[in-house]
């Protein structure tokens, strides 16, 4: 069998052409096979309810009806005249579509998108695959069938047709208030990473830690997450060294791994896209360049509370995983650190036999954008600046050239001498990300020593 999928005057309402298998008996089609229709350009819209409206008579007209879901609507039997209007926020509000329906043609029916139909034979049944379990609570929005400005061309005069009173009484265009989309929201947008989404993000809500505890289940069901398409997760515990022992490594593990588990779970049933930041700490630092698909081998509790929180967002179906290193941005960070101390005039020594790349807060919220505007393929990717890596003696040394002192006062020492006296979790010795895959979506990252001496300059022209 074969689905042809056609697009329409309006946005994502979609035309699909379902092959009939005919024979003595009647006819049998699949009304969705998701592998097929999803190659075919059909989104996976994952429906999880079935309904069928059966309609005695010829001349039965139900909507229009723009609920917060999507739909697939076919009929089962009988013919129809289907009827849609773009009921959403944006240039397309008031855009109009009809089309004859037979066995043979189902119509994919966006979000906010006002659907109608007429049946032109008795004893039509007009069956509808929803996204979304129906709900009293849910907020509708419905039209007039008779407005004048959209003018619709029924079949069956309306005055003759078989109508529910609800219908009858539904409001005109002018009157509808648009469906607005659903937002972008970013969770713990106080952090460094967090404060670059924003950025990337101006329309998003933006959620600090203060205002929602990801910790707190009750908290995280009691947001309304049918409002959102987009949630960008960059809450993290990240004090690596504290979480060896408690009550960090407990805090660690709840924000780290369990908020993330529900985070998924919320994606699962409310259908928007996660997007989750993750660690190179997740390895073990015992290859010179980490892909995508290494297997997890976390050396402390930071990594492995890390490691967990990257399995659970796994089992959201759509879901971005964005693994990164030794991040730069607004706040306390290495790069700030190295300025204070160049300065004050310090020659300090920095251990040289850790291995990675930087990675700009604002570069990894542009690969953000551009993974989610190009659509690519969900999943886990490796995210930093490109260019050759760095030690972080190599990362002191070129601050320091940037502030005007000698790349020669910083010295450099291992980790093992710089671990003396000091309680230090275990750190992967090469952090460097293979960024092939990133690459292949069509993202160049900019070359983190480019990126590194701009920030550098600002950082010192803002002060500390």
């Amino acid at each position: 069998m074969t689905t042809a999928v056609t697009p329409t005057p309006i946005p994502g309402l979609l035309v699909v052409g379902i092959d009939l298998h005919v024979d003595g008996r009647g006819w049998f089609r699949e009304t969705w096979q998701r592998e097929r229709m999803v190659a075919s350009g059909l989104p996976d819209f994952a429906p999880v309810q079935h309904n069928v409206s059966f309609n005695h008579r010829r001349g039965t007209t139900r909507g229009f009806h723009a609920e917060p879901w999507d739909k697939l609507v076919a009929v089962a039997s009988g013919r129809a005249f289907g009827a849609w209007v773009d009921l959403r926020e944006g240039p397309g509000f008031g855009t109009t579509f009809t089309i004859p329906l037979e066995p043979s043609v189902a119509v994919f029916v966006p979000r906010g998108v006002g659907n109608a139909y007429q049946t032109l034979e008795a004893d039509t049944a007009y069956s509808y695959l929803v996204n979304a379990h129906w709900s009293p609570e849910a907020s509708y929005t419905a039209m007039d069938l008779a407005d004048p400005v959209v003018a619709i061309r029924w079949p069956v005069p309306l005055s003759c047709a078989e109508m529910s009173e609800k219908d009858r009484r539904n409001p005109q265009l002018a009157d509808v208030t648009p469906v607005p989309p659903r937002r972008t929201l970013v969770l713990g947008a106080d952090g460094q990473v967090g404060r670059a989404l924003t950025r990337a993000f101006p329309w998003a809500r933006a959620v600090g830690r203060a205002e929602l505890d990801v910790t707190d289940a009750r908290s995280l069901d009691a947001v309304a997450w049918g409002d959102y398409d987009v949630v960008l997760n960059a809450t993290a515990f990240t004090a690596v060294d504290a979480a060896e022992s408690e009550p960090c490594r407990t805090t660690a593990w709840q924000v780290n791994a369990a908020a993330p588990a529900q985070l998924a779970r919320l994606a699962r049933e409310h259908r928007f896209t996660l997007v989750h930041y993750s660690t190179d700490y997740v390895f073990d630092g015992t290859r010179d360049e980490h892909a995508e698909d290494e297997p997890l081998s976390p050396l402390g509790a930071y990594g492995q509370s890390k490691a967990a929180g990257d399995l659970a967002v796994s089992t959201a179906p759509a879901h971005y995983l964005l693994r990164t290193s030794w991040v730069v941005g607004d706040g306390p960070n290495f790069v700030r650190t190295m300025q204070g101390l160049a300065a004050g005039g310090a020659c300090p020594s920095v251990v040289e036999d850790q291995v990675g790349r930087l990675t700009f807060a604002d570069e990894l919220a542009r690969a953000t954008r551009h993974l989610l505007e190009s659509r690519a393929a969900y999943g886990t990717y490796n995210v930093s600046n490109a260019g050759p890596s760095m030690s972080w003696a190599d990362v002191a040394r070129a601050v320091y050239q940037h502030s005007g002192r000698s790349l020669h006062d910083v010295t450099g020492t291992s980790t093992a001498a710089y671990s003396v006296d000091r309680a230090l979790a275990p750190r992967p010795r090469h952090s460097t990300l293979d960024l092939a895959k990133l690459r292949g979506t069509g993202f160049e990252p900019e070359d983190g020593r480019t990126a590194l001496e701009r920030y550098s300059r600002r950082a010192a022209a803002s002060g500390p």
